[in-house]
């Protein structure tokens, strides 16, 4: 009886350990695994850094608040950026302003800012260049492509990027398809005029990023965050023919209102269509550019800490965040003038907004 007592005991010790040994390693096993898309509803705070290699590599220093010199996306960090945007085309040129962000650069910087706890949203122009408002030209390898063929060519191109980031261990929390589309996308063939082809190719890169990375919220969006006449039609319209999004992108720019150049005049205007947008369209809600001028830092200040207010304040906590572009685009480098930094290397107090 003691005997068997004793191996009794001695076989139920074993499996005790057997069992805390497999408990650690499914846990080992579990931390180690990707988040996989997981989404944060922490309010998204965050910047547009796609020029950042270029500046880097053409030897611009950003420098903290203190004057040391430090990696820009530390330096973001520190003034409550948690979260970083990249675009991406398809076959870019050189030119350090205009071109680069390729699938190969877009992925190492995704992985660089990862690496620093940002969340990420890739920004898909489907163009070489820029697309927005003025121009979206079609990449020059898909010219004279027939409407089925550029349904593939979106959906090849969007599962690529993708997929080479899902294989560094990058699932981005957001994903555009498209930038600032209010006339469409991939002209002539996604114009407004043609709202019928316009959401297939809409629909085929939802699919491609859902295929890739199921928990990506998808964005489509469109520019003048104001301007309520214009979001209403755009979005009544992809509602009409089934497009498929989470998530509805605005660009919030007063510089460039006609007539309304102070935030003041507009941002009210901004926080209405907010809300009419989440009631209207059952959709989340998202500043994913916005910009002030860096001459007039307070100002900016002032604006970007209301237009988190705005988001912040829309019903539900379908506001996700507010997205600088490009904050670290400093006008001594870039001649772009709606930066948050100074030609001293170091940022403005307008990015202290995001501290708040």
């Amino acid at each position: 009886m003691i005997r068997n007592f004793a191996g009794a005991a001695h076989n139920k010790s074993g499996i005790l350990a057997f069992l805390i040994l497999a408990i650690t390693a499914f846990s080992a096993c579990s931390s180690t695994k990707p988040a996989q898309g997981k989404q944060s509803k922490e309010f998204a705070k965050g910047g547009d850094v796609s020029w950042l290699p270029q500046m880097e590599a053409s030897g611009f220093k950003f420098y903290n608040d203190q004057g040391v010199e430090e990696d820009c996306l530390k330096i973001l960090k520190d003034h409550g950026i948690n979260t970083i945007r990249l675009r991406t085309f398809v076959n870019p040129s050189n030119d350090a302003r205009s071109g680069h962000c390729s699938k190969d650069e877009t992925v190492a910087m995704a992985v660089r800012a990862k690496k620093m706890g940002m969340r990420i949203m890739i920004d898909f122009h489907y163009s070489d260049s820029w697309a927005d408002p003025g121009k979206q030209k079609k990449p020059a390898a898909w010219e004279g492509h027939s409407f089925p063929q550029l349904l593939d060519d979106v959906y090849n191109y969007t599962a690529d990027v993708m997929t080479a980031l899902k294989t560094s261990g990058v699932y981005p929390e957001w994903v555009q398809v498209g930038n600032e589309t209010p006339g469409g996308m991939i002209y002539p063939e996604g114009k407004t005029s043609n709202w019928k082809q316009l959401t297939q190719l809409i629909n085929k890169g939802y699919d491609a990023i859902k295929a890739t990375s199921p928990r990506s919220k998808v964005i489509l969006h469109v520019d003048q965050g104001n301007n309520i006449p214009r979001f209403r039609s755009w979005f009544d319209s992809a509602t009409a023919h089934k497009a498929k999004y989470d998530v509805i992108g605005l660009s919030y720019y007063p510089y460039w209102l006609d007539g309304k150049p102070d935030y003041t005049l507009s941002i009210n205007d901004l926080s209405t269509n907010l809300n009419d947008l989440v009631t209207r369209y059952g959709k989340e809600v998202m500043v994913v550019e916005v910009g002030g001028e860096d001459t007039k830092v307070q100002n900016t200040y002032d604006m970007l800490v209301a237009v988190q207010q705005k988001v912040r304040a829309v019903p539900n906590g379908k506001g996700l965040g507010v997205i600088y572009w490009e904050p670290e685009g400093a006008k001594s480098w870039s001649g772009y003038g709606l930066s948050a930094w100074g030609s001293d290397g170091k940022p403005t107090k307008a990015l202290d907004a995001f501290l708040k």
